[in-house]
This record gives C-alpha cells, structure tokens and sequence, in this order.
C-alpha cells in the first residue's frame, strides 16, 4: 500500500523542491560554468529498480579527464580531479540536488538504496540477496544515514535490507532527518582510497568485462 503512496509523494515533494531551489541551482550551474571548462551536468549509468540501467544526473565537480564508471572514494588521488567548487558541493551534497529529475522521472525516490554503479557487480550481488534491488534507488537512504562511504559492502547491502523490510512514512522521515543530520555534519564522505583498493576493483571490472564478452 505505502509504495503507491510512496511514490505520489517522491512525485510532489520532488516538484516542489526543483521549484523552491530552482534559484540556487541556477546560481550553482554558472558558477560550476564559471569556474571549470566542461559541461555544467554530470551523467552515469546507474542500477534503478529491478536491476535495470538509468542515467543518473548530477552537478559536475570534478575535471573532464577525470577516471570514469569508478566510485571516487575508490580513487588514489581524488583531489587531483576534484574541482575548487566540486570540494564545496560534494561535502554539502549540492552535486546531488539534480536527482530530483530522476525521481521525477520515477527512475528514483527520496528514500531508497543509493543507486550502485552499472558495474558495482558485488555491491548489486549482495543487495539480491536482501531484495534491495527490487525497490526504486534513493536520493538517500538508511545506510547513507549509517556511514555512508565508510560502509563495506556487506554491511552496506544489509543496512539497505533493513530499509526495505522497514519501509514506511515514518521511517522515511527518519531517513531524511538523519541526512540533514549527516550533511551539516559532513560525515560518512571518504574522498580516496589506498592503490591496491583501486587497483582491485578495476581488476575486477576488467575480469568481470573479458567474462562478459567471451559468453
């Protein structure tokens, strides 16, 4: 019952937030101009709802040159692609505010799962197990509000299991008191990662993408 409602309420409290902030994002889409050459938008793959792909939309804040498909508390050196203004934005999560369009859309939620890369292959394994997948990704979400980018991603796909078994009004409200809470804080947000972390996953992908293509 509640996701039907869920989603009537994704569709006017989206709405109404993209015409309240609508001057800001305006300001912040010539300041990113302004400030680095490329475009003011970011785009990228994502997983929705049932494992299917959507193109998740964001404010830019790193350089165009800047690794692509791989989660940036991946990087090695994060700060070396990370724009002056995309520091202010990704620790005031501002980047983020152009998802509005993807719940919109109904490609996403306020609360949800936070939408894995297209290529996040264990992240997406672990959350089958726990039905995560099976519910529209979030703007933010339980394990966002419970360490974030400081989660492994077994403990990570649980917290977002415990969401969906949960699911309610009043435990979205909690979710979205708990990230106000987070970003005044600053909180959960890791900017790199040690070489062989990187090293790993881009391993994997690599592996995982010769599989692909030899089936």
């Amino acid at each position: 019952m509640y996701t039907h409602l869920k989603r009537i309420l994704d569709f006017l409290l989206a709405s109404l937030a993209l015409v309240v902030f609508s001057p800001l994002l305006l300001v912040l889409a010539a300041v990113i101009r302004a400030t680095s050459p490329g475009p003011v938008f970011f785009r990228q793959r994502r997983v929705g709802q049932g494992k299917s792909h959507f193109m998740i939309y964001k404010f830019r804040t790193m350089r165009i040159d800047a690794p692509k498909d791989q989660p940036t508390h991946l990087f090695k050196d994060p700060a070396a692609y990370i724009t002056r203004v995309g520091r202010f934005l990704r620790r005031s999560s501002l980047d983020e505010l152009p998802q509005l369009l993807n719940i919109i859309k109904g490609e996403m939620s306020v609360v949800g799962p936070r939408p894995a890369l297209w290529n996040q292959f264990d992240l997406i394994a672990e959350r089958d197990k726990y039905g995560a997948n099976d519910v529209r990704p979030g703007l933010t979400g339980w394990a966002q509000i419970n360490g974030r980018d400081e989660l492994p991603i077994d403990v990570k796909a649980r917290l977002d299991g415990e969401y969906v078994r949960n699911m309610s009004f009043a435990f979205d409200v909690r979710c979205v008191l708990g990230t106000v809470l987070k970003v005044l804080r600053s909180e959960g947000v890791i900017e790199g990662a040690q070489a062989g972390e990187t090293n790993a996953i881009q391993t994997q992908i690599q592996k995982d993408e010769t599989d692909a293509g030899s089936k």
